[in-house]
């Protein structure tokens, strides 16, 4: 092992420390962001109305009706093998006449599809609790990450992250009759 004088070391200690930072992957002024997968709320999943149990679809029976009302997000190199995508929700929740409580729960999902492939699907429960005197309420449901393959001929862009309420078939099979609102 070579022996560096005192003066040497000195020197040396700059340059170690410039080429561990260069270690750490930034991106370069000449680099993008990288692409992100398509969104897509789905028709058939956007909205929910959800009736009493022995009750009819009557106005007087709706418990609690939503629809997705939009989503943010974003995407981030996890790696030269990954990219991450950032999603959030956000919901419209109408409390119903049949509502017993001020709490509700839905459920909504996120999905990653490659084509006709559903890659990785993960399910969500989300608690709110409408204020006094409120029946509305619009909420931003957590966070999730996904992680998304790419490769040099294949990006994040050829991907689609889904978004949907996770429906009973009554609920589904009602948005399929009245179609999208």
């Amino acid at each position: 092992m070579p022996s560096f004088t005192r003066p040497a070391r000195a020197l040396l200690a700059p340059v170690l420390v410039l080429l561990a930072l260069a270690a750490c992957r930034a991106p370069k002024p000449t680099e993008f962001a990288p692409s992100c997968p398509r969104v897509v709320i789905l028709a058939d999943a956007a909205d929910i109305s959800r009736y009493r149990d022995g009750g009819g679809q009557d106005l007087t029976d709706l418990v609690l009706d939503g629809r997705i009302a939009g989503f943010k997000g974003g995407c981030e190199r996890e790696d030269v093998n990954n990219v991450r995508t950032n999603v959030t929700v956000d919901l419209q929740l109408l409390r119903g006449p049949a509502a017993t409580g001020r709490n509700a729960q839905v459920s909504y999902f996120i999905a990653v599809r490659d084509g006709d492939r559903i890659l990785d699907k993960q399910s969500y429960a989300l608690g709110v609790t409408f204020p006094s005197n409120q029946d509305q309420i619009r909420v931003s449901a957590p966070e999730v990450s996904m992680i998304v393959p790419v490769n040099k001929e294949k990006s994040a862009a050829a991907y689609d992250v889904l978004i949907g309420f996770q429906l009973s078939f009554d609920e589904l099979s009602l948005n399929r009759r009245r179609g999208p609102r």
